[in-house]
């Protein structure tokens, strides 16, 4: 009798020796996975750039030519500076290899339109260094995940679409930015209030558009930095506020200094005209998929509809062709939106979040807060381009793995977010490059969520069969219907619609595709809304 329960130990004794494989340390791993996406980027360099291109050369030129104190003045171009002060540095800082590399480049004349070969892979080549503040930021976040959670969470983010046909194709510098923002989140779930503060301040004196958030890290800072008891919450306040103050004393204390006693606040003035441009208008030129495509398309049917009846109503210069909205353009029927009215509309959405930060400032949930406020941004906020949607798509990579639902969201938010950027590439020789892009990122999303969420066994129980449907990756009826209607609008707009129309009515396609994308973007506010509210 006791030969078998020896055999047993012994058994035992021989699995527990057994050496485990050691896996490789993140820090390794992510490197071989940048690395693979860093070739990437480095094929894209030849091809199409946008005029975002010429805008940064010359803020080259600006920063390098010009003293600190013309930088937001100097309109020897059309593109202006108006990034905040810190970015303006980093452009500064990039000047004198630029200068090395092509003197030309940093000419404020001289390089106006100027696209050498040295400009354009010296150029292309600082987006491609500038990720790896990215890939610290997600290394930072998934370091103690799982192999495979983590490098799931790495190929969403470092070959994520959006930012390989924004940054490195339509040509910006998002990825360091958005490495930011993951650095401050990390710091927060880390418990490290006063890290992730300071570094989201620092974020907003590189680009003001992250200030969207703005309100959800004061509320959290708040209640969980600045907590326990009055002294010693009120001494952390002035600790935090110090560091934030210093960050802006930092960015903005140079113009004060070079400012001449009354024109000192004209700098100051200057500045902010520039990176707060009200006057462009509540729409880009394409319109961004969010809440006021369907706004301005109820404003033309609602016209229409009037002119038909016999009213007489004035026609806003703006048009379906022409897809811009601007102060100089009221709407013919509904109500003028103001910046004013976007602002009140964006603060009160994002007021479920506020509201749970404050009773339960709890760190598991702040990437979702954070992602959650720039949804709201972006959809109801002014003159929002189609590449913001990057600011909430990366973060929410980070929680995609927490439930299937997540997952799903996250799975067809980013299509929906990728498939708006399109019209960024206009140009044929770049339609395979962003389609295939698209398709490749489709399928890994796929691959990945589908093992990472499958079920080992399926017993012929009724409970277990319903516990292994709603466990496991699976697209409905409905979310498939919606990616076919995709293809829809794309097929509509690459073959139909040229057979239709030849070259009239041009932005009809692009209006088609913001509002179709627009409902996605809908339902992935109402689905993350839903989220706030429901979870603990």
């Amino acid at each position: 009798m006791n030969a078998p329960k020896n055999h047993h130990k012994q058994h035992q004794h021989q699995t527990h020796q057994i050496p485990k494989p050691k896996s490789n340390k993140p820090i390794t791993e992510i490197l071989w996975v940048s690395l693979v996406a860093t070739c990437i980027k480095l094929l894209l360099i030849p091809a199409y750039h946008s005029t975002d291109f010429e805008v940064h050369r010359n803020w080259l030129a600006i920063t390098h030519s010009l003293p600190l104190s013309q930088w937001y003045s100097d309109q020897t171009s059309p593109w202006t500076l108006d990034y905040p002060p810190f970015f303006a540095h980093f452009e500064h800082f990039l000047s004198f290899f630029a200068s090395l590399v092509d003197p030309i480049m940093v000419h404020l004349h001289l390089g106006l339109n100027y696209k050498s070969q040295p400009t354009i892979y010296f150029q292309r080549l600082t987006v491609i260094l500038s990720d790896f503040v990215l890939v610290f930021g997600i290394y930072r976040l998934t370091r103690n995940l799982g192999y495979k959670e983590r490098v799931l969470i790495w190929v969403l983010v470092i070959f994520s679409p959006g930012l390989m046909i924004v940054d490195h194709l339509h040509f910006q510098y998002n990825g360091f930015l958005l490495g930011m923002l993951l650095i401050s989140i990390s710091a927060l779930e880390e418990g490290k209030d006063l890290l992730g503060g300071f570094v989201f301040a620092v974020l907003l004196c590189f680009k003001h558009l992250f200030a969207v958030a703005a309100p959800v890290y004061f509320v959290y800072l708040l209640r969980h930095y600045c907590r326990g008891g009055f002294i010693r919450g009120f001494g952390r306040l002035v600790i935090m506020g110090s560091a934030v103050v210093a960050v802006f004393a930092a960015a903005y204390g140079p113009f004060l200094y070079h400012g001449q006693l009354l024109s000192t606040l004209l700098q100051i003035q200057q500045v902010f005209h520039r990176m707060f441009p009200f006057g462009r208008g509540l729409c880009h030129a394409y319109w961004a998929p969010n809440f006021w495509v369907f706004y301005i398309i109820l404003d033309k049917v609602l016209a229409f509809s009037v002119v038909k009846m016999g009213f007489s109503v004035q026609a806003p210069t703006a048009s379906f062709t022409g897809g811009l909205v601007g102060d100089s353009s009221p709407f013919a029927v509904l109500p003028r939106v103001t910046p004013m009215i976007t602002f009140s509309i964006v603060m009160l959405t994002i007021a479920p979040c506020l509201i749970k930060a404050w009773r339960d400032p709890q760190r598991r949930m702040i990437t979702r807060w954070i992602a959650y406020a720039y949804t709201c941004g972006f959809m109801f906020g002014w003159h929002v381009h189609e590449k913001a949607s990057l600011h909430f798509v990366i973060p929410l990579a980070i929680i995609a793995l927490k439930s299937v639902e997540d997952a799903k969201h996250y799975f067809y938010l980013s299509i929906v977010s990728c498939y708006s950027l399109f019209p960024l590439l206009f140009e044929a020789q770049e339609y395979p490059i962003k389609f295939l892009l698209l398709l490749l990122h489709a399928s890994l999303m796929w691959i990945g969520f589908s093992s990472h969420f499958a079920t080992t066994t399926r017993k012929a129980v009724e409970s277990e069969q319903t516990r292994y449907e709603k466990t496991r990756f699976v697209i409905g009826r409905f979310g498939k219907l919606y990616l076919l209607g995709l293809l829809a609008v794309e097929i509509y707009g690459q073959l139909v619609h040229p057979i239709l129309f030849t070259e009239r009515l041009p932005f009809l396609p692009l209006m088609l595709i913001s509002i179709y994308c627009a409902f996605g973007m809908m339902y992935s506010w109402i689905w993350q809304l839903r989220q706030i509210i429901k979870l603990h």
